[in-house]
């Protein structure tokens, strides 16, 4: 895993094997884009109103999930879990291994 700032000095992105899997907006704070199974990033949008779709990314793919909203921090770190393994399903067999 690895960090950089590839579009501006405020959005940090954090990538897998050069694949983006979360990005945070580091001069607000309060927002994450997160990679999400299609049919879960609608049930997570519908239950919650932290999780919206993202923000200058793939509406089908990707959610904005707010920090100071009504996600418990579990499921905030469950959901970056998702994304993180999202982007390595991507992968083959053999890399994945590597990864996980």
């Amino acid at each position: 895993m690895n960090e950089s700032f590839p579009f501006d000095d405020n959005t940090l992105v954090f990538k897998v094997a050069g694949k983006m899997f979360a990005l945070l907006d580091l001069e607000q704070g309060q927002t994450a884009n997160l990679k999400c199974n299609p049919e879960r990033a609608i049930e997570l949008r519908e239950r919650y109103s932290g999780v919206k779709p993202g923000y200058h990314m793939n509406k089908k793919h990707w959610n904005t999930v707010s920090f100071n909203s009504d996600l418990e921090s579990d499921l905030l770190l469950e959901l970056i879990d998702h994304s993180y393994e999202s982007v390595i399903r991507t992968f083959s067999k053999k890399k994945q291994k590597f990864l996980l």
